[in-house]
């Protein structure tokens, strides 16, 4: 059964930044794609980005280009989501999700990814 553990989420001034962790296990596919998803109040949860641990190859929502930054180490079996610039809109409970295999299409489809970890919040204060 895979497990993944978020880290690293809180509070945060706006224009500040963030590093999300999401720690993988119990898995034993050669490649896998792990992803970012969020959940603002009230609201449906939406893909942030993604990456495919074969070539690093990543996805980002247009919401998100330029401020973050996903990243991948293999050998600890986790990815990292870099959060600069933050804003008001990007305060939400953030879900890391893992599918076996390379990315799917769409990447950030909540329907093809079959683990999900249990959230961590991100709040950004005006």
């Amino acid at each position: 059964e895979v497990q993944l553990v978020e880290s690293g989420g809180g509070l945060v001034q706006a224009g500040g930044s963030l590093r999300l962790s999401c720690a993988a296990s119990g898995f034993t596919y050669s490649v896998y794609t792990i992803a970012w998803f969020r959940q603002p109040p009230g609201k449906e949860r939406e893909g942030v980005s993604c990456i495919s641990s074969n070539d690093g190859h990543a996805h980002y929502a247009d919401s998100v280009k330029g401020r973050f930054t996903i990243s991948s180490d293999n050998a600890k079996n986790t990815v990292y989501l870099q959060m600069d610039n933050l804003n008001a809109e990007d305060a939400a409970i953030y879900y890391c999700a893992f599918t076996g295999g390379f990315s799917p299409y769409p990447a950030l489809s909540t329907m093809f990814y079959d683990y999900w970890g249990q959230g961590i919040e991100v709040a950004v204060s005006s």
